[in-house]
């Protein structure tokens, strides 16, 4: 039998790439194109974009639109035209032109600072046992609603020491350095001898040596600071060519008493310096005892009479702190409660850019010499710029809106002096200008400010797309 020979299959023409091969007609390939369900039905595309467009005009062209009419007319509404009348009355504005030089700050400022000391947390915490501990503090902030936050750093930066966290550490640090006087506020005694002498108290009349007893009374002395405070006494023994004295509190509890004398329940000053001044200049000082009582030894008096000065030390008033909401750093303390807010956002977006660096490249600028301060600053930075940068930008257009931290914290005495964009935009339309023309040209002009940050955003994102 001969050999059967198995059936050879049909030649088949490999598919085009513009579409798949059809049957043979004529001896050409017949191409049918592939559609895609968008291009074959472009009214489902429209009903899937639809519903997005819908509450995207609603919510942001329309506002925008109305804004910018609205920016065209006075504060009578849309009754009177006046074009860029407000858009000038903006730029005349004392109070536009200070919420401008504050926005300048804040984007210049704060974004700078948060994102610096976010890369510092995001590489130190790698390094660190309890890294995710600290990170989970760091960020916890974020948690915190911006109402809420100003609320807390209103309480901390209070001039009240004992109620303002701020200021407790201040005047702690400064009390650890500088002593504070031991009787703020105190004063003499109408008629007690003693008149104001550069910031202190000094004898009108001179005092010789080894004449009796000098009599020093002040008034004015809080009853806190006399706390524990002994009966006043005059010395019972003074040396000769000594000069001695009392000073006391010149005052006698339930009242009675005699003016310049030392009667029962009046209160003795101790710590109290006392110096003998002839000439003008001090030559013998001492401090008064638990009684009140003071010796000026009679060897460094030398001869003739002296006047006895009570320095200005023990009068000054007390540190109260720094004035944290005072004009001249109300922007910068509410700055610094926002970097404390937004520290945490910046840190956690840079670590997820540093868990993407190659760790190869770290240990091979290592290997070749370098140290952790030349890897950080030529290896870890360059790498992380992307990162830094969508932090950044973020930020700078977190600030250019910041109203709640500024409208919460700054009181009512400095709110000008902190004043933005966006609190000027609320204070012009609804709190108490009531003039929503200029508040429209605020927010237009708010939105040009924002938009160069948005075109930078989109252009790098097309960018990344892209490669």
């Amino acid at each position: 039998m001969a050999a059967q020979t198995a059936p050879t299959a049909p030649y088949q023409a490999p598919p085009s790439p513009s579409g798949t091969a059809g049957p043979r007609r004529g001896g050409r390939h017949t191409v049918r194109r592939a559609r895609s369900a968008i291009g074959a039905h472009p009214w489902a595309a429209a009903c899937f974009l639809l519903p997005a467009l819908a509450v995207l005009g609603a919510l942001v062209v329309y506002p925008i639109s109305w804004t910018a009419v609205r920016s065209l007319f006075g504060a009578d509404g849309f009754a009177h035209f006046v074009g860029l009348g407000n858009y000038t009355s903006v730029f005349h504005d004392p109070r536009t032109l200070t919420a401008l030089r504050n926005n300048a700050l804040w984007v210049v400022v704060a974004p700078s600072v948060a994102t610096g000391l976010g890369l510092i947390f995001a590489v130190l915490t790698e390094r660190i046992r309890w890294g995710t501990a600290f990170k989970l503090v760091v960020f916890m902030p974020m948690a915190i609603s911006m109402l809420a936050a100003g609320i807390i750093f209103r309480l901390v930066y209070d001039q009240d020491p004992g109620k303002g966290v701020a200021n407790a550490v201040a005047v702690g640090v400064h009390d650890t350095f500088a002593k504070a006087s031991s009787y703020p506020g105190a004063k003499p005694r109408i008629g007690g001898g003693l008149a104001p002498s550069g910031g202190g108290y000094i004898t009108t009349s001179t005092v010789a040596p080894g004449t009796g007893a000098a009599a020093l009374p002040l008034v004015g002395v809080a009853p806190a600071t006399l706390s524990g405070a002994q009966q006043a006494a005059a010395p019972t023994h003074c040396p000769a060519g000594a000069v001695c004295g009392t000073v006391w509190l010149d005052f006698t509890p339930g009242g009675g008493g005699v003016p310049g004398r030392i009667d029962p329940g009046e209160k003795a000053l101790a710590g109290v310096q006392v110096q003998a001044v002839r000439d003008g200049s001090a030559v013998a000082s001492a401090t008064s005892g638990r009684n009140g009582t003071f010796v000026l030894p009679a060897d460094k008096l030398g001869t003739g009479p002296v006047r006895l000065s009570l320095p200005a030390a023990n009068f000054t008033a007390q540190f109260q702190g720094v004035t944290w909401l005072g004009p001249t750093l109300v922007t910068w303390s509410i700055i610094g409660a926002y970097v404390w807010m937004w520290t945490g956002f910046a840190m956690v977006l840079i670590a997820a850019g540093l868990a993407g660096v190659p760790r190869e490249l770290l240990e091979a600028a290592r290997m070749d010499g370098a140290n952790e301060w030349q890897v950080f600053r030529r290896v870890t930075v360059p790498l992380l710029a992307p990162t830094l940068v969508v932090v950044l930008v973020t930020l700078v257009i977190n600030v250019l809106k910041i109203f709640d931290l500024v409208y919460v914290i700054a009181p009512g005495s400095t709110q000008q002096d902190a004043n933005v964009l966006a609190l000027q935009l609320y204070l012009a339309s609804f709190g108490g200008g009531n003039d929503q023309g200029v508040g429209s040209a605020l927010g237009v002009l708010l939105l040009l400010l924002v938009l160069p940050a948005v075109f930078f955003n989109i252009r790098r994102f097309r960018k990344e797309r892209t490669r």
